[in-house]
C-alpha cells in the first residue's frame, strides 16, 4: 500500500514462552549464524530466476494493471504440471486489467482449511531518469538483481511460484490444500485491492485457516550480521485526511491577513508539533523487552520500562521516541505529505489544501484521530475530511506452535537467528485477511539491510544469494506448515 515501506525497521520481539520454545530447538553444535543457508537445487534456482526476471520486466503499476504478470505466472504453472482446474484466473469486475491468480495444490484432507500464501504482483512506478539503471529491466550486477519490484515484492512472487512448482514436481501432497494467491493492487491503497475483491467475489477460492504474507521480507541485517527474523503479527493502519482553507482570494498587489496559504501553513506547523499519546500492545511490549537484552544503561532501562505494563512510562517513551524507528511504533503519527494551492503567481489563493497521512495504532479510530488533529489545529477555518476508505485489523496472536515451526526452518538455514513477533508501522494486504477471520502472519525469507532499504526507492535491488535463500526458505516453510519436513 502507499508508503507502506520502510517498515519502521520492524518492531521485534519474543515472549518468554516463545523464547523457551526457540531455545529448545537450537542445536548446541550450530555453526555461526552468518554462514549462508543451503540453496535450492540448480534446476529450481534457474526456474526461480527466470520467473523473477520475467515479472520484474513487466511494468505492473496501477494504471497498467497485473494482467501481464498474471499471464507470466499462469504460463509457468501450466508448463510445469499444474492443470486448469488447479489455476483460477480472476480479473476484478470493475477493473478487468487488474488480474488475480489463485493456484491450489490439493491436500490429503480436503476438510481442513488450507494454508495460503498471498503475494501482490503490482509495484509502485519508477522514473527512468531517477535511476542509474533501467527500472523495468532485470539487471544482474556485482551479486545483485536490480529492477523495480526486486525487493517489493516480485522476489516473493517468484519464490512462492518456484516453491509450489518444486513441490508439484516432487509429487508432494500436503496434509491440507496449499494455496498461493497472487493479487493485484496492493500498492494503490485501500480503495481498491485484490484481496478485498477476492474476499467479496470469490470467497471459496480465497479462504484459509492460516495465511502467510511474505511482503516486506523478515530477516534483518545490521552491519552484515543476521540479527533476527521477524514475524509480523499486527500492523498500524493508515487514514488520510485533507486539510482545506478557502476564502475569496484577490489580487497579489493587495495582500490580506486571511491568505489561505499562510493559514494552512500555520495549521500544519501545529500538526507538526502535536504528539499523539504513547501506547503499546502485546507485540510491541514483547519487542521492547527483547530489544532491551541487547542494550545497556538508560536505553535498556527505558525499554524495560515501556515493556513492563500497558500503562506507558511517559518519560521513558519520550526518550525512546527520539529514535525515528521507535517513535513510529510508540504511538499514532500524522504527517503532511502533499500541498496544493493557488492558480497563478499574481493572484491570492482562494483555496489551499494539504494531504495529511496518519499511521494509527490498531485500536485507534478515524473519528478519534480526526478529533485529535482538529484539536491540535484549533482553527475553525481549516476543514478536515477523511480521504478514501479505511481498514484496520487486530492482532494475529503470536502462536507458539507457529513460531516453533518458523524457528525450525530458520534454524535449518541460519542457525542461531531468533524468530520474533513484530508490529509493522506500515500496512499490507494482511489487513483484509485478518478482518475476514483468517490468522495472518508476515513471513518472508528475504533479508533487509537496515542501513540500505530500497523498497519503493531508486535502484531497488535484491542480492542474488539472498534471493535463492528466500526461494529455499519458502519451500521449506511450505512443507513444514503442511505436514512435511525441511
Amino acid at each position: 500500500m502507499p508508503n507502506s515501506r520502510p517498515r519502521s525497521r520492524r518492531i521485534l520481539q519474543a515472549a518468554a514462552t516463545l523464547a523457551a520454545l526457540v531455545a529448545s530447538l537450537a542445536r548446541a553444535d550450530a555453526p555461526p549464524p552468518n554462514l549462508p543457508g543451503p540453496m535450492p537445487p540448480a534446476a529450481n534456482q534457474r526456474l526461480a530466476r527466470d520467473i523473477f526476471r520475467d515479472l520484474v520486466q513487466i511494468r505492473s503499476v496501477h494504471t497498467v494493471g497485473t494482467a501481464g504478470t498474471a499471464k507470466v505466472l499462469v504460463g509457468y504453472f501450466k508448463a510445469h504440471g499444474f492443470t486448469d482446474s488447479e489455476i483460477r484466473v480472476l480479473p476484478e469486475t470493475k477493473y478487468p486489467w487488474q488480474v488475480n491468480v489463485v493456484v491450489r495444490l490439493e491436500g490429503k484432507d480436503r476438510g481442513r482449511k488450507p494454508v495460503m500464501w498471498i503475494a501482490h504482483m503490482d509495484v509502485v512506478d519508477a522514473k527512468a531518469a531517477d535511476w542509474t539503471l533501467p527500472p523495468f529491466k532485470f539487471t544482474e550486477r556485482d551479486g545483485w538483481f536490480y529492477g523495480r519490484g526486486t525487493s517489493d515484492m516480485k522476489d516473493g512472487d517468484a519464490a512462492v511460484a518456484a516453491s509450489l512448482i518444486r513441490l508439484k514436481q516432487e509429487g508432494y501432497r500436503p496434509d491440507r490444500d496449499l494455496v498461493a494467491a497472487f493479487t493485484a493492487d496492493e500498492e494503490v491503497g485501500l480503495e481498491q485491492s485484490g484481496p478485498a475483491f477476492l474476499l467479496k467475489a470469490h470467497p471459496h477460492a480465497f479462504s484459509a485457516g492460516l495465511v502467510i504474507n511474505p511482503d516486506g521480507n523478515s530477516g534483518e541485517l545490521i552491519d552484515g550480521k543476521r540479527v533476527d527474523f521477524a514475524v509480523e503479527t499486527v500492523q498500524k493502519s493508515y487514514v488520510t485526511f485533507t486539510a482545506t482553507v478557502t476564502n475569496k482570494g484577490g489580487h497579489s498587489s493587495e495582500p490580506r491577513p486571511d491568505n489561505a496559504i499562510y493559514e494552512l501553513a500555520h495549521a500544519l506547523v501545529r500538526v507538526e508539533g502535536y504528539q499523539f499519546p504513547f501506547a503499546t500492545n502485546a507485540t510491541t511490549r514483547m519487542y521492547f523487552a527483547d530489544l532491551a537484552k541487547r542494550e545497556s544503561g538508560q536505553r535498556k532501562a527505558d525499554l524495560l520500562a515501556v515493556a513492563a505494563s500497558p500503562t506507558v512510562d511517559q518519560a521513558a517513551a519520550r526518550r525512546l521516541a527520539e529514535n525515528v524507528d521507535l517513535n513510529a511504533i510508540l504511538h499514532s503519527t500524522c504527517v503532511a505529505t502533499m500541498l496544493r494551492a493557488g492558480v497563478q503567481e499574481n493572484a491570492l489563493p482562494s483555496r489551499a489544501v494539504a494531504t495529511i497521512q496518519c499511521r494509527i495504532m490498531p485500536d485507534e479510530t478515524v473519528a478519534g484521530t480526526e478529533a485529535r488533529l482538529a484539536k491540535a489545529i484549533d482553527d475553525s477555518k481549516v476543514v478536515l475530511a477523511p480521504l478514501g476508505n479505511y481498514e484496520r485489523a487486530g492482532e494475529s496472536p503470536p502462536d507458539p506452535r507457529l513460531f516453533a515451526k518458523v524457528q525450525k526452518v530458520v534454524d535449518s538455514m541460519w542457525p542461531g537467528v531468533p524468530v520474533v513477533p513484530v508490529m509493522s508501522a506500515g500496512a499490507s494486504d494482511s489487513i483484509f485477511t485478518r478482518n475476514a477471520g483468517m490468522p495472518s502472519y508476515g513471513i518472508g525469507g528475504g533479508w533487509n539491510d537496515l542501513a540500505d532499504i530500497r523498497m519503493h526507492g531508486r535502484d531497488e535491488r535484491m542480492s542474488q544469494q539472498g534471493f535463492y535463500e528466500e526461494v529455499e526458505f519458502t519451500y521449506r516453510l511450505m512443507k513444514e506448515l503442511t505436514g512435511g519436513r525441511p
